[in-house]
C-alpha cells in the first residue's frame, strides 16, 4: 500500500458566495483571525505527514503563490524598524522549497475537472483532496485522522460529519454499507441533497478525501453533470463499483468559510481560542450581546 504523500487543493474558484470581498483578492486569502484560509488547510495537510502540496489555480490567483514565498521587501522593512516578533512570524515559509506545485485550471468546469488537472503531478499514487474553504478545527487534524485510518484499510476514504436530520437536503450524504460500527465504515453510495425522509444517513460529506489514482481515468470520461461541470462525486460513484470506499466521521468541528455567515462564525470560534486574542474577544462579545 503506497503512502499518502500529496494533497490536491483546488483554488481556482471565484468565491461567489462571499462577493464583493473576493472581487479583488482570492477567497483562499480571506483572513481567519490572523492567518488566511489557505494557511489552515495547508498546515492541516502537513500535520497529516503529507510532503507535497498541489494547488490547482486560475486567473487572478497569483497572490496565493506569493503567500507561500519569501516577501523580501516586507522582511527588510520589518527588520529595519526592529519589529523582530512580527518578522519571525513571516520570515520562515510554511512550505519548503520544492514541496509545492502549481497547475492551472483554464476553465471553471467544476471540482472533478480541477482534480483531473493535477493528474500528471500526482501520478500513479493515492492522494488527498482538501477543499480550501472548509476549515476543520481538530486535534489531530482531520486529514491526519483519515491518513491513520487509510494506513489500516487502504482504499478510498471520505470525511463526514453529523448534521441535523432535517438539514440533509443541504449536503451530499453518504449511505453506509450494512451495519455501521465505529467512526470508520464502508459505504454503498452517496446521495446529493436528499430530503430528510429519504436520506440514507445524517452524515454529510465534509471536503476531505483520500482517493486512488484510478479516479483520474474515470474523470477523463465523466460527462458534465449539474451546472455543466464535471462532478467529482460522479467519478467517485463509478470508482465505488471497482474499489472499497469508506467514510470516516472525524473528531472535530468544520467551518464553511465559503459562505459569509460561516466565515464570520469561524472567526469568532477560532478567535475565542486564540492565546493572545481570546480573552479580549470574549469580553467584547459579552459587552455587545
Amino acid at each position: 500500500m503506497k503512502p499518502i504523500r500529496k494533497v490536491v487543493i483546488p483554488v481556482a474558484g471565484y468565491g461567489t458566495r462571499v462577493l464583493p470581498a473576493t472581487k479583488s483578492i482570492p477567497k483562499e486569502l480571506l483572513p481567519l483571525v490572523d492567518r488566511p484560509l489557505i494557511d489552515y488547510v495547508v498546515r492541516e495537510a502537513l500535520d497529516a505527514g503529507i510532503d507535497h502540496i498541489v494547488l490547482v489555480t486560475g486567473r487572478g490567483k497569483g497572490a496565493i503563490e506569493d503567500y507561500f514565498d519569501h516577501a523580501f521587501e516586507l522582511e527588510t522593512g520589518l527588520e529595519a524598524k526592529g519589529k523582530i516578533d512580527i518578522l519571525a512570524s513571516v520570515r520562515k515559509p510554511i512550505l519548503a522549497a520544492g514541496s509545492v506545485s502549481y497547475t492551472r485550471q483554464q476553465a471553471p468546469l467544476g471540482l472533478g475537472h480541477a482534480v483531473w488537472c493535477a493528474r500528471d503531478i500526482v501520478g500513479d499514487e493515492p492522494f488527498a483532496v482538501s477543499l480550501p474553504d472548509v476549515v476543520i478545527d481538530a486535534e489531530p487534524s482531520a486529514l491526519a485522522q483519515m491518513v491513520g485510518e487509510y494506513e489500516k484499510t487502504g482504499g478510498n476514504i471520505i470525511a463526514v460529519e453529523e448534521v441535523a436530520q432535517e438539514e440533509t437536503n443541504k449536503y451530499g450524504v453518504v449511505a453506509p454499507k450494512g451495519e455501521r460500527t465505529g467512526r470508520l465504515f464502508e459505504m454503498s453510495g452517496m446521495v446529493e441533497k436528499p430530503e430528510p425522509a429519504k436520506a440514507p444517513s445524517n452524515l454529510a460529506i465534509t471536503g476531505r478525501y483520500i482517493l486512488q489514482p484510478e479516479i483520474f481515468e474515470l474523470l477523463e470520461d465523466t460527462p458534465r453533470g449539474a451546472g455543466g461541470e464535471i462532478q467529482l462525486t460522479d467519478a467517485m460513484d463509478a470508482l465505488m463499483k471497482q474499489q472499497p470506499f469508506y467514510a470516516h466521521e472525524y473528531e472535530g468541528v468544520s467551518h464553511d468559510c465559503g459562505s459569509k455567515l460561516g466565515w464570520l462564525q469561524a472567526n469568532v470560534a477560532l478567535g475565542l481560542k486564540h492565546p493572545e486574542l481570546g480573552d479580549s474577544l470574549a469580553e467584547f462579545l459579552r459587552k455587545n450581546r
